[in-house]
């Protein structure tokens, strides 16, 4: 049953259409500028400048790709896990979603996203433990939530997480969606093609300098691919199902911070599996089992 779940992922599905859904705009006319967030969040109090304008042509490109295949409905509530400075979810709230957004309390107790959070109307979940959300996460009701973002979180989780989607599951909706974006191990630029580390017996996964340099939840420390994370959800539960599974080529010119030539962008281009980004929407088809598979030693 796990295999033909498997194989059912891989094919596109077009879920059935909301009453009252609304127009989709395109990802080119966003209803917040890169300039008016920095204005915004800026009289806030202030933000990380560097990292968002960095990644804000990823948060473009994540929710034009979630919009293209999604059905609006006037109760849309979004649950934007990691929010961070809220730059991802002020797209969101400004498109006219209901947007509640949990990170560690350091950045949701922190007075400029307080701020921020305030204009945008956006609601603050402090969570000190993701590996145990199911505290922070009680304010929610069951099946409040239409859409989970868990965008450039699943590298970094060093936990087992099945009590995290555990509450995950209790709050999203059937029919509801988890959008997950993450780097593709198989990149061309990415760690799987790096033929010297191999060969001077250096390893895989994070280097040891990285290990040390890098603050706490900075690291990478589990890449996947496309395949992995759709099997990942369904051995979770089998009410997961898979619906648009992508390759994506890098969000900006110099995003990744590792150079491109005439050769790469040509192979990336040509041959999906080895474009750096993955994009993947798992929807909740039915409520009935929950989360099956169990920890043990």
């Amino acid at each position: 049953m796990t295999l033909l779940h498997f194989d059912s992922a891989i094919t596109p599905f077009t879920p059935p259409a909301f009453a009252g859904g609304v127009s989709l705009r395109r990802h080119e006319d966003p209803m917040i500028t890169l300039a008016e967030l920095e204005t915004m969040a800026v009289a806030a109090g202030g933000t990380d400048l560097d990292y968002l304008r960095h990644h804000f042509p990823r948060f473009l490109a994540t929710k034009a790709e979630f919009d293209s295949g999604w059905q609006r409905h006037e109760q849309d509530h979004v649950l934007d896990i990691g929010a961070h400075w809220l730059h991802q979810g002020a797209l969101y709230a400004t498109d006219g979603f209901k947007v509640t957004a949990m990170d560690l309390p350091l950045s949701m107790e922190h007075p400029a996203v307080v701020a921020l959070a305030g204009k945008l109307g956006i609601e603050l979940i402090s969570c000190s433990n993701l590996e145990q959300p199911a505290d922070a996460l009680s304010c929610l009701a069951d099946d409040s939530v239409s859409v989970v973002l868990f965008t450039e979180i699943l590298e970094h989780i060093t936990f087992n997480p099945v009590a995290m989607w555990k509450a995950i599951h209790r709050v999203l909706r059937p029919g509801g969606r988890i959008v997950v974006t993450t780097p593709n191990y198989y990149a061309l630029r990415g760690r799987a093609w790096d033929p010297l580390r191999v060969l001077q017996r250096f390893g895989g996964g994070p280097t040891a300098l990285e290990i040390l340099r890098t603050p706490t939840y900075g690291h990478h420390w589990k890449e996947y691919s496309l395949r992995e994370i759709i099997y990942y959800f369904c051995v979770l539960s089998d009410e997961f199902n898979t619906v648009k599974a992508k390759h994506l080529p890098e969000y900006s010119p110099g995003y990744l911070g590792r150079p491109e030539n005439v050769l790469t962008r040509w192979l990336e281009r040509t041959i999906p599996p080895l474009r750096p980004c993955l994009h993947l929407e798992i929807q909740l088809m039915a409520k009935d089992k929950g989360i099956v598979i169990e920890p043990t030693w």
